[in-house]
């Protein structure tokens, strides 16, 4: 009778039906008796790994990003990534001590990394940490494989697969994660290995706690390098159920050694593990201190700890006649806001907002909504508002006593800049969200206009700060969340993340919603000020209402700040960003794959592509396939054992049978936890995702080669080894020109192409090898002379690079997608226009500002929304040659004069699309904003949005 396992591995057995093999226990697994076999090996390993590092001397494919990530990390300015950052912060650290002074910006695939530069980049030197850890995964197997008690011979052919095989060796020569993350991962599977065998023979003693706590390490490591590193933690994390599991069924083991077994591995695997994580992300963020382009999905809070993007005190203090900046608490939109730029359908009036850097149009003055007992709005006789003269109603509180903002109280909120009221309405739905439990969110109104009842908000103050007692009692700049609730139609002021398009300069999308998700109904004021509250206080300004002299004319109040986060929340904040920017990356790109592709290697990806030179990341089908087989294998082999087993039959007490059967189970359950969670990922996935999976499936081929080759003498056993390693260093030869940027020709290229969805260009190969001659180097170095064109480009810091769509449409090599380069900064400052029309206010640095002439680009035509008038169409704005006037055409293209384009806008007959251009010539001819409803007619002395 086979005993009970106490660890997934067990050491191997004899049998009367096999060759007499000695236990785990007896092999030679230290690491210092296998050198004869690792030294050649290792040295083997930096031949082929190393082989022309330096080549190509320019960005290649996700080098964009995490060359990118070394000059952010040396600059110190903030980013984010979807990946935590040990691999990043070791390869800036290795930038940084070959002299990399964070210059140069791997904005582009092909840009030179020398020519072109005041400094050459230390990319070698960069190159070269992943490429040391690809070397080291190649002993690294091999020890591994002995650690399993496979046969020396098995263990060579194993690490020689992994060696030899194209896919591992394009990854781990480049500036990219994988090579740290498949290493950490092999190393991780290699000291549970041995912790496993110690665990037979001293448990607790001195080798057991230093394998043991070595596991926990590289967990720590490889979770820290990407999350798929979670992969390797439930594989170790399953095989320690199943060993404790056993543990708890030996009747002879006491309850204290049990539970012994279990602290220390909760300490060895769970506590050690997550040190090393905490660790990589105190250094992550005490390094990234600076304001960078990652600020914008970070809270405000955080945002605020980042030199650079600090914030002046304000005052705590919110009242009735304060002037405030809003700002949006579940997402990083930003603040509210609104700039004098129509909405291009619907109530065609002024838009409303979040736009996430410093702006005058962020500000606002919250004002008393009229009350029952306040005189009524004088009307004309048609029922129609008067305009009302005097100073602005937002002056009266300068004479009036401090009322502080507090739940409940009615209010509305006046555009500083453009003196409209935020208003809404139950006519017009949304300009994206069209849903019919949503509202559309406007500026309405114009000076003197006394507005409507569209215009008033009910304040709900959801919660305070506990460092702040008043908070929540009453509005408090930046410690008290609140509600704004329309007042007639009940809808809240609500946003997400939905960008407009052009036409709202991709700034995010506020709506009022019936039935809002609490958080994106919730709001915060970020900055407040007063003309009767300042922090020291005079007496001597102020008079109340009645003309009598104000004890209080300007009272005292204290300024405040964001609360500093300690780092235990922003780490927990980052977690959170990372997690949804990840699940947010579902756009497809030309070289993406899904999982049930990759173990067939039906696809690659073009890396780079420059002088008829290409790298294309594709594996050595032979070890590809022959991985597959040994999984599918095994797959088999198990199914027909346990339907024998049913059957009556007695496998299982064969130990020969058992020995082979565990160790796969255990390279199977690797295998299976590295691979099938992607077949349940939406998001955009490569086939360099399945490289950790590949690993243990290619240990799993050298079980198979093992077994098969058992009762085979030492010599045949040699023979059948050396013909299986010298068929895949063909192949991988075969191969190489699209791993080291090789020279190849159209007709070797065509003969590689062994399935027509390798889509490498076998066309930018030339006829003959003799052609070479003429074309750039494959490493461009200063002083030397361009033998063609394209060098002079490169040279230029152009590289080859062409528009990311052309390359698209070429099937050109292309970066992965990182959407959070583009999301949240994609909100573009609202142009001149707003400014010079709000009384030419200079706005504070913003992203992604349009160039000069964005004015003169019409954005797109208005798209008429269910419900829309069946008449009306696009009036498109077109900017004339030479004068720069505007013309108007109709949808036939036709040219109309300023008199029928005006009428047929008074009439709602035609919507006009057009930028900053138009709205002057709207307002030069006094050309009003559609009305909402339900309110009264239009006055006719309304004047345009300023």
């Amino acid at each position: 009778m086979v005993g009970k396992s106490r660890g997934p591995i067990n050491g191997r057995p004899s049998s009367p039906k096999a060759i007499s093999r000695t236990y785990v226990s007896q092999l030679p697994t230290s690491i210092r008796s296998q050198l004869p076999i690792l030294l050649p090996l290792t040295l083997v390993a930096l031949a082929f790994r190393l082989y022309k590092i330096g080549q190509p001397s320019s960005v290649v494919f996700d080098e964009v990003h995490f060359g990118g990530f070394a000059t952010k990390y040396i600059n110190r300015k903030f980013f984010m990534d979807v990946h935590p950052p040990l691999a990043k912060l070791l390869i800036a650290g290795t930038a940084k001590m070959a002299g990399f002074d964070g210059s140069f910006d791997f904005k582009d695939i092909g840009k030179e990394y020398i020519v072109g530069n005041d400094r050459p980049v230390p990319y070698v030197a960069m190159r070269m940490l992943p490429a040391m850890l690809g070397v080291a995964l190649v002993p690294l197997s091999y020890l591994t494989l002995r650690a399993l008690s496979l046969r020396g011979t098995t263990a060579i052919v194993g690490s020689l697969f992994i060696l030899f095989d194209n896919a591992l060796a394009t990854q781990s020569r480049l500036i990219l994660l994988d090579s740290f993350l498949v290493f950490f991962t092999a190393a991780t599977a290699y000291c549970w290995v041995e912790f496993c065998n110690e665990e037979r023979k001293r448990a607790f003693g001195p080798q057991w706690w230093a394998w043991l706590l070595s596991t926990g390490g590289f967990l720590g490591c490889v979770v820290s390098t990407k999350w798929v590193g979670l992969f390797t933690i439930a594989t170790i994390g399953v095989s320690t159920i199943a060993q404790l599991w056993s543990h708890l069924g030996d009747v002879r083991m006491p309850m204290s050694t049990l539970w012994r077994h279990f602290l220390a591995r909760v300490l060895g695997l769970i506590v050690v593990p997550f040190i090393v994580y905490l660790l990589s992300f105190a250094v992550h963020l005490g390094v990234l201190n600076h304001s960078g382009d990652g600020d914008g999905f970070m809270s405000s809070a955080f945002q605020h700890t980042l030199v650079g993007h600090g914030m002046p005190d304000t005052y705590a203090d919110v009242a009735l006649g304060s002037t405030v900046t809003i700002r949006h608490l579940n997402t990083q939109g930003g603040l509210l806001h609104s700039h004098s730029h129509n909405y291009p359908a619907g109530s065609g009036q002024q838009q409303i907002t979040l736009y996430p850097h410093s702006d005058e149009n962020n500000e606002w003055y919250i004002l008393a909504a009229p009350g029952p007992d306040d005189p009524p709005t004088p009307t004309d006789e048609n029922g129609v508002p008067l305009t009302t003269g005097g100073p602005h109603e937002s002056e009266k509180y300068k004479r009036k006593k401090v009322l502080y903002l507090t739940h409940g109280m009615e209010v509305r909120l006046v555009h500083r800049m453009t003196d409209k009221r935020l208003h809404s309405h139950e006519s017009n739905r949304p300009p994206v969200t069209e849903s019919d439990f949503q509202n559309e969110v406007t500026g309405y109104g114009f000076p003197g206009f006394a507005g409507d009842a569209n215009d008033n908000w009910r304040v709900e103050i959801e919660r305070g700060s506990p460092d702040d007692a008043p908070s929540s009692m009453r509005v408090r700049s930046l410690r008290t969340v609140f509600r704004l609730r329309h007042t007639l139609t009940g809808c809240y002021l609500f946003s997400h993340k939905i960008p407009l398009p052009e036409w709202g300069f991709g700034q995010q999308e506020v709506t009022c919603n019936k039935s809002p998700t609490r958080p994106n109904s919730l709001w915060f004021v970020e900055s407040s000020r007063h003309p009767r509250i300042s922090v020291a206080g005079d007496k001597s300004l102020g008079v109340d209402e009645d003309g009598e002299e104000d004890p209080v004319a300007v009272r005292p109040a204290k300024t405040i700040n964001y609360l500093r986060p300690s780092f235990l929340s922003k780490f927990w904040e980052l977690q959170k960003v990372m997690w949804e920017t990840n699940a947010g990356l579902t756009e497809r790109h030309v070289y993406d794959s899904r999982p049930k592709t990759w173990p067939v290697l039906r696809r690659g990806i073009n890396f780079w592509s420059k002088d008829h030179r290409q790298i294309y990341l594709v594996g050595n089908p032979l070890v590809w396939w022959g991985a597959t087989v040994a999984v599918l294998v095994y797959v088999g082999a198990r199914a027909i054992l346990m339907l024998r087993e049913k059957r009556g039959a007695s496998d299982f007490l064969d130990s020969t049978i058992v020995f082979y059967d565990r160790t796969a189970s255990f390279l199977f359950l690797a295998y299976s936890l590295h691979f099938f969670p992607f077949a349940l990922m939406s998001r955009q996935l490569f086939i360099h995702h399945y490289l950790p999976s590949l690993y243990f499936a290619v240990l799993l081929l050298a079980l198979l080669f093992d077994l098969v080759t058992a009762g085979l003498r030492p010599r045949f056993r040699l023979a059948a080894a050396s013909a299986a390693v010298g068929l895949v260093v063909l192949v991988y030869l075969e191969f190489s020109p699209l791993t080291y940027a090789g020279p190849w020709t159209v007709k070797r290229c065509e003969r590689a192409r062994w399935l027509k969805t390798w889509d490498f260009n076998c066309r930018d190969f030339p006829s003959s090898l003799a052609e070479y001659k003429t074309f750039p180097p494959a490493v461009h170095t200063l002083g030397q002379t361009s033998p063609v064109e394209a060098y002079d480009a490169a040279k230029a810091g152009v590289g080859g690079v062409t528009e990311a769509a052309a390359e698209a449409a070429l099937g050109m090599p292309q970066p992965g997608q990182h959407a959070f380069e583009d999301v949240p900064k994609q909100a573009q400052h609202s142009g001149a226009g707003g400014a010079a029309a709000a009384g030419g206010h200079k706005a504070e640095p913003v992203a992604a500002a349009p160039p000069a002439d964005a004015a003169a680009a019409a954005p797109p035509a208005p798209v008429a929304k269910p419900g829309d008038e069946e008449n009306v169409f696009s009036i498109q704005p077109v900017i004339m040659p030479g004068d720069g006037k505007v013309e108007h055409h109709d949808g036939g293209g036709a040219a109309m004069d300023q008199e029928k384009v005006e009428a047929m806008v008074l009439e709602g007959t035609a919507g006009v699309a057009g930028g900053h251009h138009h709205q002057q010539q709207q307002q030069a001819a006094g050309d009003p904003a559609k009305p909402s409803a339900p309110a009264p007619a239009k006055p006719a002395n309304e004047v345009p949005p300023a």
